[in-house]
């Protein structure tokens, strides 16, 4: 839905996943190839560049053929690669923003500041996670000596500027529309559950072990350590980056871990740089486990696909991520559909923000849909004022209890249907003939295929 009303931002994220599907469904149709296009492609090019970011951070040691192959062995990449979501140009812009560090540490040359300054700002546009990039830029200047002598030329500064000329229509969106995805985002800080602070940090180190692969995660972390201990002791300013480019996420996300939980993908950020530094890692051990952390990986990640595509492990439709999040929508959108037109329905309203997606993106083209979760307010689409007092068809998780009694005018069950995995259900629905109030604020029309 974002891709087909372009903005400079929205409620949850920045603009750029909205801008790479617009582009991929441009250049080979609205379909999932479309929809997935960039994200391989971001993933193999980001994947050359890292590659020559290592080969120039830690010359001799044959580090970025190592550093590529343990980073897209892992499950964040060798399947999150193939996933639209704000992690792909996030992903992408964080590794070609370190492939130009490494070619400014490597020639001296102050133009590949403005470069470090683009892509470090094109990170911002993708996802706010990125703020640990230019954070880590930010210490590694004032920690290593060596560096230090950038703070007095203007190539750094100006390279930031353009960086956040690059974000600056990110914040005008922001604040146009009283800063809703700060403040989504934001809310998150705020969560503090510590009596759960052990189960909180086991399902992070437990879930980067298995979305990395168990040796692969060995291999990052034990390149974390020789970054810091580098760092700490020699103040080399490649080792140097590798830290910050590592240490204040990992201290980031055990702190929150404290206190919430972690979402497998937030800490992917760490491993484009912890991958380098364990492309460094020269002892016996290290050499011996190589090969079997790639082996190890790879058959981890063929063994997801499988599973996502023939099913080989025969999970619960409630509980197979995977039909949880993909199962059923087209049926659904047919139930719909059918009992819409049995009810002489003017259109179909959703009022969760992904059902409305979903059901915008699968019914007809001529079957007008309403979005009317609050979320929708904060976007430019427009308003749906002109369907007060018409019929329609809301698709819903809630009891009729649950409603707020302005929510329409007029509200009356028709039945239930469900998303289904063959006989299982995945996610069900009720169906409530309403009529569309004078003053649905939050109510907008979705764009169509």
């Amino acid at each position: 839905m974002w891709s087909r009303a372009l903005a400079p931002g929205y409620p949850d994220h920045p603009p750029m996943v909205a801008l790479w599907i617009r582009l991929g469904t441009t250049f080979v149709g609205d379909s999932p190839l479309g929809v997935r296009l960039l994200g391989p492609l971001s993933v193999a090019i980001a994947s050359l560049l890292l590659a020559d970011a290592a080969d120039r951070l830690l010359p001799g040691r044959h580090a970025g053929l190592r550093a590529a192959a343990l980073l897209n062995a892992t499950l964040l990449f060798g399947v999150g690669g193939v996933l639209m979501t704000p992690d792909a140009p996030l992903l992408a812009f964080w590794m070609t923003c370190l492939w130009a560090l490494a070619r400014m540490l490597a020639t001296g040359n102050a133009w590949w500041w403005l470069a470090i300054g683009l892509f470090a700002g094109l990170a911002m546009d993708s996802k706010y996670t990125a703020a640990l990039l230019w954070f880590g830029i930010a210490l590694w200047l004032l920690v290593t000596p060596s560096m230090r002598l950038w703070l007095r030329r203007p190539a750094p500064w100006l390279g930031a500027l353009l960086g956040l000329a690059a974000f600056l229509p990110v914040l005008l969106w922001e604040a146009r529309h009283g800063w809703p995805s700060f403040t989504r985002q934001g809310a998150r800080i705020a969560a503090w559950h510590p009596s759960d602070a052990a189960r909180f940090l086991a399902e992070l180190a437990g879930g980067q072990a298995g979305l990395v692969t168990p040796l692969i995660f060995a291999f990052c972390v034990g390149g974390v350590v020789k970054a810091a201990r580098q760092a700490w002791r020699t103040r080399d300013p490649a080792w140097t980056l590798l830290a910050m480019l590592t240490l204040p996420a990992v201290v980031l996300f055990i702190q929150h871990a404290l206190g919430d939980r972690v979402q497998g993908n937030w800490p992917a950020v760490i491993y484009p740089a912890a991958s380098i530094a364990a492309a460094g890692l020269s002892a016996p051990i290290w050499e011996r486990l190589f090969r079997p952390a790639i082996a190890l990986g790879l058959v981890v990640t063929l063994l997801v696909y499988l599973q996502a595509g023939v099913a080989l492990l025969p999970l619960p439709a409630g509980i197979d991520p995977i039909a949880r999040q993909l199962a059923g929508w087209d049926s659904l959108a047919d139930q719909v559909d059918a009992v819409a037109r049995r009810a002489g329905a003017d259109f179909v309203a959703a009022d969760q923000y992904g059902v409305g997606a979903e059901l915008a993106r699968t019914l007809p083209r001529d079957v007008t849909v309403i979005g009317v979760d609050g979320r929708w307010r904060s976007t430019d689409l427009p308003r749906a004022g002109d369907l007060a007092g018409q019929v329609g068809l809301l698709v819903s998780t809630r009891r009729d209890s649950e409603f707020a009694p302005a929510s329409w005018r007029d509200l009356t069950e028709l039945g239930s249907t469900a998303r289904m995995r063959g006989d299982e259900a995945v996610e069900a629905f009720r169906l409530y003939r309403v009529i569309m109030p004078e003053n649905a604020a939050d109510a907008v029309a979705l764009p169509r295929r």
